[in-house]
């Protein structure tokens, strides 16, 4: 058992707190002289892979109609409050679609809950992180700006069905 260095049980050196001092200077010295990982961000735009949570979108398919059927789940699942979807009829093999699919990005955490549990990957986090609104309005993102095509988000996709089952 080791015991505990006391006050009186200090060198002179020690006392003074100098070697201290020094190891402190030497790994300042040390870090300043390894490689810079800044970006230079306006000029270098940073590519995320795969795995990154961006903001969400909702998945278009080719044709045209949206996947989401208008279930709810992510809107109940949100902590943040932040999903509102109103259900509709239609008349394709699908019966629902939502009428209205709106996301407060003021109040999105970007924890993925939504990405998680939806049934027909009809959510999922995209790429974007830059996101400046002018006003609170503005935050409040509809099916217009929310609408993203399937091509634009596979590699997405692919990363989460080999990591969901």
């Amino acid at each position: 058992m080791t015991t505990k260095k006391r006050f009186k049980d200090l060198t002179f050196w020690e006392r003074l707190y100098i070697p201290v001092i020094i190891k402190g200077l030497v790994l300042t010295l040390k870090t300043m002289f390894k490689p810079k990982v800044t970006m230079e961000y306006p000029e270098v735009k940073f590519e995320p892979p795969a795995s990154y949570r961006g903001r969400p979108v909702l998945v278009q398919e080719k044709n045209g109609v949206e996947r989401c059927v208008a279930c709810g789940l992510c809107s109940r699942v949100c902590p943040a409050l932040a999903i509102e979807v109103q259900a509709a009829e239609t008349e394709l093999e699908k019966e629902r679609f939502p009428q209205k699919f709106e996301i407060n990005m003021l109040r999105c955490i970007f924890c993925g809950f939504c990405e998680e549990v939806c049934p027909e990957e009809a959510i999922v986090m995209s790429k974007d992180y830059e996101l400046v609104f002018q006003d609170r309005d503005s935050a409040i993102f509809g099916k217009d700006k929310l609408l993203v095509p399937v091509e634009n988000l596979q590699d997405r996709i692919d990363f989460l069905r080999k990591f969901k089952k």
